[in-house]
């Protein structure tokens, strides 16, 4: 009979995957490779996620592995932008495209009605490999060829047919741009994966969020009918929750003791960690009444605490006249122990968000 992971050892076992056990001494290209890529659609708060996972991080090194091509910032699981190697996005977005186009069609397809999608996809490519383009020329360059077509709808077509990164400086740490497109093979120079490989992105996620189950797998990536798949796979242990649910993990991956201390991290928000799970009660994102409060099914994702492996608080942070403050807002009253904990940590991110500044650290009230 498999054994049995309790809520906290699979909670510690997913912080471990993740580095946030321990900084790591792993370089960025590795870390973003070990953690299974960060979900990056906005500009630069995913920055905040390499903070808190890695013993010395550079924002402007990571800003140099985009602008030289070694990450890319891409549309792939869940047909959210994520920050990839650029191995990884040749290898992963060929097993996602089905999943992009069902996703893209069911809020675009009443336009692409009679259009033959063959020919849009290649004339984008033409353009966007020209010159990278936001959705607006793009669409408005193509509605030149397909006249009377809703520019929207053909600019969203070519994003689900292609394989587009967004390019700096777009992304960049401390800087910015237009939400600028062009092809993954071309700003590579290599071409997509000609045979991907579906157990070998299932291995990579159990090891970066693993143990899991089948559903877990399946909202991490947004692909179904997994079961068969994962369940083929011969070399791979399984556990079961304390609710019965089968996990799936490697056989050798890191499942430290439940009492491993679990040091506090500031997430910035849509931090995989918390998101890439059918169940998110792993890391106590869901299931007590404060944190329905401060994790709505719909609408921006709050930054967030974890105290003891899981979250119990939110975090904001406002800049005004030379002055950072970062409000803590926590689910319950906290002790004194426990403030004086989150305290360095604290004041080590404002120093990485705002070094020119004065810093204020301020504890709301709790909901």
């Amino acid at each position: 009979m498999p054994d049995v992971l309790t809520r906290r050892a699979l909670g510690r076992a997913t912080l471990a995957r993740q580095l946030l056990l321990e900084r790591s001494d792993l370089p960025v290209t590795g870390a973003v490779a070990h953690i299974c890529g960060l979900q990056a659609q906005t500009p630069h708060s995913w920055y905040t996620s390499l903070w808190s996972r890695l013993a010395a991080f550079d924002p402007e090194e990571t800003s140099a592995h985009l602008q030289e091509r070694r990450l890319v910032r891409i549309a792939v699981m869940r047909g959210t932008i994520h920050l990839l190697t650029a191995d990884d996005a040749l290898a992963w977005r060929p097993l996602l495209d089905d999943f992009i186009l069902r996703a893209t069609r069911g809020a675009f397809g009443r336009h692409w009605k009679d259009l033959d999608l063959d020919a849009v996809a290649a004339e984008g490519r033409v353009l966007l490999e020209e010159r990278p383009l936001t959705f607006a020329a793009l669409g408005a360059a193509l509605e030149q060829r397909f006249p009377g077509r809703n520019t929207s709808a053909l600019g969203q077509l070519v994003r689900a047919r292609l394989p587009l990164v967004q390019v700096p400086p777009r992304g960049l740490w401390g800087r910015s741009g237009a939400v600028a497109h062009t092809t993954a093979e071309h700003w590579l120079g290599r071409p997509l994966a000609a045979e991907p490989d579906l157990p070998g992105f299932i291995r990579r996620y159990l090891a970066g969020f693993g143990p899991a189950t089948v559903m877990d797998v399946q909202t991490h990536c947004g692909l179904t009918r997994l079961k068969e798949v994962v369940q083929g796979m011969d070399d791979l242990r399984t556990f079961t929750t304390e609710e019965g649910k089968v996990l799936y993990d490697l056989p050798d991956a890191p499942r430290p003791d439940p009492e491993t201390p679990a040091p506090v991290r500031l997430l910035p928000d849509y931090d995989n960690v918390l998101i890439s799970f059918a169940d998110r009660s792993r890391t106590g994102t869901i299931g007590t009444e404060q944190s329905v409060k401060a994790w709505p099914e719909h609408g921006p994702v709050p930054g967030t605490v974890l105290l003891d492996g899981t979250v119990q608080a939110t975090w904001s942070l406002a800049r005004a006249a030379k002055t950072s403050t970062l409000t803590i807002t926590p689910f319950r009253p906290l002790t004194a122990a426990e403030r004086t904990e989150i305290e360095p940590e604290a004041a080590a991110f404002l120093a990485f968000q705002a070094p020119n500044d004065a810093h204020d650290l301020r504890f709301d009230p709790p909901w």
